[in-house]
């Protein structure tokens, strides 16, 4: 999923005006526009964001915050009146049906919540009353506005997440595998769930690391995983990836760490070239599509990373080595995907299975009785997987 980048164009007064369409999850521009101001009413508001007419504000800054609230408070029913209780026993979904269910229920919430657009000067400035100053955000998530930079318009959804964003990248995550911090980019999935890196701090190393102490992470993302890896005293470590974004931001975490003389992140589509001692992999755990550029950490369509990683294992192994995979069960609570299907899926590459070390995630999703998926969640198990190719 790319940037789209487009132009937005909607009447005001009698004049026509055009703008380039920023969208980070690839969204076409809204077809209708209109200008939205203080003097709008929520209710009119959230229907003609229902409508697919989209709103670009005008006026202050914190009452479109205001106005978004009020949006999502409607597109979740929360100022609904109740519904009377049935007498029938309510429908009981099946946990595959909840989770398509729920996933389209969070897609009709982000179209009605990215109908209200905010307006971009060329340099990444906001021309509306008491506006942040979001540039350096902007210019982490856009790029720096160049000469050729032109005004433009993007949801103010998005522009909250990308402020957010900045925030997580200044501060970081204290990673207690590490004794330090990580610092995620923008649309880098942050590592806060912390159970799956304690498990490579602490599992048992392949004995062959003694002779060739070189380990593979693939698919690093923030670099964590290598990190630690190279903190266990592995002295060469090569971290693998092919998004622009998520190598920088390994390659700042790496170098803020002082592991550059360690680590060495590269691009590549899986596998770097050669044989590993140790092969660590934390693919996304749900083989379904993602809906956002964030989401490519979790979603995997058709299992394309997991099956990629464990068909080219075998021949990126040296002898007696080891492959890590860092996989939650969740798919398998939901109706995604069964056990039999991942155990035939390590068989089919000629791998086998030496051990496996769980532990319950411990994030706050995982306790929330609210959450439409708990009834899987709380069945959750993380899982490494250690492999061996099949002598």
């Amino acid at each position: 999923m790319q940037s789209m980048t487009n132009t937005i164009s909607w009447t005001e007064g009698e004049q026509t005006k055009n703008a380039r369409w920023q969208s980070e999850a690839g969204n076409p521009p809204p077809k209708r526009v209109i200008p939205a101001d203080d003097t709008m009413t929520a209710d009119i508001a959230y229907r003609h964001a229902c409508e697919g007419t989209a709103l670009l504000w005008r006026s202050d800054f914190q009452n479109a915050k205001q106005m978004l609230q009020a949006l999502a408070r409607r597109a979740d029913g929360k100022d609904r009146k109740p519904k009377k209780k049935s007498r029938h026993d309510p429908k009981v979904l099946s946990p595959r049906d909840a989770f398509n269910q729920h996933r389209l229920a969070q897609s009709q919430r982000a179209r009605i919540l990215g109908m209200l657009l905010i307006p971009f000067d060329a340099d990444h400035s906001i021309p509306l009353g008491r506006a942040p100053d979001a540039k350096l955000a902007c210019a982490e998530a856009y790029g720096n506005p160049t000469v050729n930079t032109n005004p433009f318009v993007a949801t103010l959804r998005e522009l909250l997440g990308v402020i957010g964003s900045h925030e997580w990248r200044k501060k970081g995550v204290e990673v207690v595998a590490l004794g330090e911090r990580i610092h995620p980019h923008y649309g880098i999935f942050s590592p806060v769930r912390g159970e799956y890196v304690q498990m490579v701090a602490t599992a048992p190393l392949p004995a062959p690391l003694s002779k060739k102490s070189l380990a593979f992470d693939i698919g690093t993302g923030t670099g964590v995983l290598a990190a630690v890896l190279a903190k266990r005293g592995i002295k060469r470590v090569i971290a693998t990836e092919n998004d622009i974004r998520a190598l920088a931001c390994a390659q700042d975490n790496i170098t803020r760490l002082g592991l550059d003389p360690q680590v060495d992140v590269v691009t590549a589509n899986l596998y770097p070239e050669g044989r590993a001692s140790l092969i660590v992999c934390n693919p996304p755990w749900i083989p379904a599509r993602p809906s956002a550029p964030i989401e490519r950490a979790i979603y995997d369509p058709d299992s394309v990373m997991l099956l990629g990683f464990l068909n080219g294992l075998a021949a990126h192994l040296t002898p007696a080595g080891e492959g890590w995979l860092i996989l939650s069960d969740f798919a398998e609570h939901l109706g995604l995907r069964t056990r039999d299907e991942l155990l035939a899926a390590i068989d089919s590459a000629g791998l086998k299975v030496i051990d496996r070390i769980d532990v319950r995630p411990e994030h706050p999703k995982a306790f929330d009785m609210s959450d439409p998926l708990h009834a899987a969640r709380s069945k959750e198990v993380t899982s490494l997987w250690r492999l061996a190719a099949r002598g």
